[in-house]
């Protein structure tokens, strides 16, 4: 067989369901091999950027690794987002990319860039196939790299010249990641740590939705009885009306949750990922730390480890509620939790106006269990970390790594091929949304059907009430939007323009049959065009 008929055989062993990407001259033997493969769907995307953020969503909402393709030169340049954040949000992705024969890489030549060189700092290991024997054993490492904690991006590099060559190598066998649990003697003194400390408060990061551990930790908070915050990524892990649900922190302004953590003389934080916020934000005073995750602790001054628990963490968590630990109960002063619930306006207030809070609720309120809430990067972002509680883990999708605006389009298409029975909404600013506008016609052209609500104020809201705030004015963050009910329209897609919140929750409530856009005009007098 040809080097491209083994590339998709391997693929096919490891699982691949998906790839998403656009064929270029340099790929168009893996093209072809792709075309003969009846368990891979290929999806042509509109954009590179597009195809790597579909896969990175699939990757999240599976645990398997999506995948992307693309060619050499500006192919690869712009699936360099989507890989980059895949690899800070901790997703499994896997990125497929042609290059100039290797003929040619040795000087100056069309459309020639070091791809491994770009995309080093992007991902977990990347490589260039330089012998066509090591491709087997190149996506297999690729796909075991993806896929284990932390999980990432990686990317696999085939020169031109190597993929019609003849060869008869065949894929290696897939197994299992073995998983580790502390030692006794670990376990025992992170009982003893908690034991000495009256007044724990509890960290969840998205480690604990990668590894559905949320069950075993909700015992161990129940046993424990202490009070506990979610980051931006890890929402939905305990209910929204659980009595110790002190609901989200990492907000750069107004985060009252520390409040409750400066009263606090222990943090266990489990499962949490730097990138989110870094602790010289949120443990200024410096407590110290029960680290229970995946991997050992990245120690600095803010970060004072005095135990540490690494390994699975839904069996280190179970192992700790067979341990006996003792019941800390206690809450913060001045009913915080009322606090950050007002503040947050985690309640519905029975606000009638378009606001973001009034739509968050409604979304809430005709939610199921599954539905799949899916966020642009932008202000709203902000508010839905804080007011909008998902009612499973996994169900709110935030991009809190890398944080790039453009990804809930995209992203609701892999959404959807990875959950297709779940109802899907995506909610993007009107910044965010012309980013990659252009995958309406890839998901329809899948007959896709999910809801995209754009927030349409011709601005960069969240730079807006930044340098206002910094200068007293703004500058350069503000725009005309195109009539996005006449773009879906042209696009084949419904577009609707409510006009109350009465009127959005009619649309809401229809079942997703289809793609609508939701026109949602939220103009605000304070900051004129």
């Amino acid at each position: 067989m040809k080097l491209t008929d083994l590339f998709i055989k391997c693929l096919e062993n490891e699982g691949v369901e998906y790839i998403f990407g656009i064929v270029g001259t340099e790929t168009l033997d893996l093209a072809d091999s792709l075309s003969k493969s009846t368990q891979i769907q290929y999806v042509n995307v509109r954009h590179e950027q597009g195809a790597a953020f579909m896969a990175d969503i699939y990757g999240r909402l599976t645990k398997k690794a999506g995948v992307c393709l693309s060619t050499l030169g500006p192919g690869a340049t712009n699936l360099a987002t989507g890989i980059a954040s895949a690899q800070l949000d901790h997703s499994p992705l896997v990125a497929l990319i042609g290059q100039a024969g290797v003929e040619r890489q040795h000087n100056e030549s069309h459309q020639f860039i070091d791809v491994m060189k770009l995309l080093e700092p992007a991902t977990k290991w990347n490589t260039q196939i330089q012998d066509p024997k090591s491709v087997p054993a190149s996506i297999r490492k690729a796909f075991r790299l993806a896929q284990m904690e932390k999980p990432g991006s990686v990317a696999i590099i085939l020169p031109e010249n190597f993929a019609a060559e003849q060869i008869l190598n065949e894929p290696l066998p897939v197994t299992p990641t073995p998983e580790t649990v502390p030692d006794v003697t670990s376990l025992q003194a992170a009982k003893e740590l908690i034991q000495m400390h009256s007044r724990p408060f509890i960290v969840i990061g998205n480690g604990v939705i990668r590894q559905e551990a949320a069950i075993e930790l909700e015992t161990f908070i129940n046993t424990l009885q202490a009070p506990c915050i979610h980051s931006f990524m890890s929402k939905g892990v305990l209910p929204k009306d659980h009595p110790l649900n002190y609901f989200t922190f990492g907000l750069k302004e107004h985060d009252y949750v520390l409040l409750g953590m400066d009263e606090a003389d222990l943090l266990i934080v489990i499962g949490f990922d730097f990138v989110e916020q870094l602790p010289n934000a949120w443990n200024k005073n410096k407590l110290p730390v029960l680290h229970i995750d995946t991997l050992p602790a990245e120690v600095n001054e803010y970060y004072p480890v005095k135990c540490e628990l690494v390994g699975s963490l839904k069996k280190t968590i179970h192992a700790l509620n067979q341990a006996e630990i003792p019941a800390k109960p206690w809450q913060p002063s001045a009913e915080l939790q009322t606090q950050i619930k007002t503040n947050y306006q985690i309640y519905d207030q029975s606000d009638e106006s378009l606001t973001i809070e009034s739509v968050l609720h409604l979304i809430e309120k005709l939610s199921t269990e599954n539905t799949i809430v899916i966020s642009d990067v932008g202000d709203h972002k902000v508010s839905i970390a804080k007011t909008y509680q998902p009612k499973k883990p996994n169900r709110l999708i935030i991009s809190n790594g890398l944080a790039s605006m453009g990804i809930a389009i995209p992203g609701s298409i892999g959404a959807k091929l990875a959950c297709p029975d779940d109802p899907v909404i995506c909610i993007t600013g009107d910044g965010g949304a012309l980013m990659n506008f252009a995958e309406l016609e890839t998901a329809r052209r899948l007959g896709l059907s999910f809801t995209i609500i754009i927030l349409d104020d011709s601005m960069l809201k969240l730079e807006v009430k930044q340098m206002d705030k910094k200068f007293g004015d703004h500058y350069g963050v503000t725009f005309q939007n195109p009539d996005f009910v006449q773009l879906a329209n042209s696009f084949g897609v419904k577009g609707i323009r409510p006009k109350s919140i009465a009127e959005l929750e009619n649309i809401l409530k229809e079942p997703q049959r289809e793609i609508v856009v939701i026109d949602l005009v939220t103009k605000n007098e304070s900051y004129p065009q």
